[in-house]
């Protein structure tokens, strides 16, 4: 290397110092060149309501992070499990309010985690008013609290944001002295190949988090009417060069047609690239749906006489029931019964089948060699309860950047 190629290296990795310390772009940038795990510092991360764990999987190295699960909790037995064989063995089961009754003790940590189960919240819950659930907010920041973390991420359905309880949840938080930033995020713009809205509420107490939240999208929809390629160098609602959105191809196309109905003794992908036992009456409703896109109103168009009667009856939306993927799109959001048909647009675009758990996994952007445990039924809640991992990771570019601030400054 020349003493002139030398200098400007030097003036980029300063630029990108400078950089990490200013915005999320930055940090995503180093990230991707493996800069932050030469750091040699790792922050302390606890994850509540975790799940199988793909919140935090975004947070750690197999993204490119310097953060390091110490503690976690989840009141599923089989996710905790799932968790601990990823993530080392320190995922307690139970409930939250239980173990803050028991007086159990909360470590140390830089950055809370999690998302308080959304039920409470969602539109398919006719109960949701009443729905305790939508407390659960309140011992999550209790463990704030009680861990000394500067930091917190809370994630939900966008339903949360403008409810009662997200005021609630603003007021809780700032008598804590933190400031607060939220957003809704679809996880198709940060690289996961499914169109996925999630909402999120960052917290900080030493700076204002909007200042690096929400983080700049870095996939692009190539069919949008609202932004142009050319906008891109000065737009801040972007990285520098985004990419185009990721595709049901990209993540699937190399997978063989499943075999066999059971989890298999193989290595990733195949253990979890499994089919269903179909009905005939099934089978034949694949068939007549055959062309990407199709859905129960071309059932009921072509095959009347296959399309149950209740479909018939409902004569408006639900237009993603029984539908198939497109080669070319993102997928539609992975729920727990990704499995089933007619609880949404999962049918393989081509094959007369729904998409498998592996399918269904990479749509999550979960990579294959994360472990999964438990019942073909419990794998599949904690692939559909997931937080995308890449979109995670995003997030955790934006709790980096406030943390490297924090450290510029010489307080942390």
């Amino acid at each position: 290397m020349s003493e002139v190629d030398s200098q400007q290296g030097l003036g980029w990795e300063r630029a990108m110092s400078t950089k990490l310390l200013t915005d999320d772009e930055g940090v995503y940038f180093a990230r991707q060149r493996g800069k932050l795990l030469k750091k040699r510092k790792y922050y302390r991360l606890i994850d509540l309501f975790s799940g199988a764990g793909g919140l935090t999987l975004g947070f750690t190295e197999n993204f490119g992070h310097p953060f390091e699960s110490i503690w976690a909790n989840d009141f599923n037995r089989y996710a905790a499990e799932t968790y601990n064989i990823n993530f080392g063995n320190h995922c307690i089961a139970g409930n939250i309010n239980d173990l803050l009754d028991a007086d159990t003790e909360i470590p140390r940590a830089d950055v809370v985690i999690g998302g308080p189960p959304c039920q409470g919240f969602s539109l398919l819950n006719k109960k949701r008013d009443d729905d305790p659930r939508r407390q659960l907010w309140r011992p999550f920041l209790e463990i704030v609290r009680l861990s000394g973390a500067s930091i917190f991420v809370m994630e939900n359905v966008p339903q949360l944001l403008g409810s009662f309880e997200h005021a609630d949840i603003i007021d809780g938080a700032e008598e804590m002295g933190f400031k607060l930033a939220w957003a809704k995020l679809c996880a198709a713009d940060y690289g996961v190949p499914q169109t996925r809205w999630r909402a999120f509420i960052i917290g900080c107490n030493f700076t204002d988090p909007a200042e690096v939240f929400p983080p700049k999208k870095t996939h692009y929809n190539p069919n949008g009417n609202e932004i142009s390629r050319s906008l891109f160098p000065s737009d801040d609602v972007y990285v520098k060069n985004p990419r185009l959105w990721r595709t049901v191809r990209d993540a699937i196309s190399d997978l063989p047609p499943p075999y066999g109905t059971a989890i298999r003794d193989e290595p990733p992908p195949l253990d979890l690239h499994f089919g269903r036992s179909p009905t005939a009456m099934s089978i034949e409703r694949y068939k007549a749906i055959p062309e990407e896109g199709m859905n129960r109103f071309d059932l009921q168009r072509l095959a009347p006489e296959l399309t149950p009667a209740c479909w018939i009856r409902k004569k408006t939306g639900g237009t993603d029931l029984f539908g198939r993927l497109w080669w070319d799109r993102p997928a539609f959001t992975i729920r727990t019964e990704f499995f089933k048909p007619e609880k949404g647009r999962y049918l393989h675009p081509c094959e007369h089948r729904p998409i498998t758990h592996r399918e269904a996994a990479r749509f999550q952007s979960f990579p294959d060699s994360f472990k999964f445990t438990g019942t073909k039924i419990e794998i599949a809640r904690q692939i559909g309860n997931a937080v995308p991992p890449l979109l995670a990771a995003r997030i955790a570019d934006s709790v980096y950047a406030l943390l490297s601030r924090r450290k510029a400054k010489g307080d942390g």
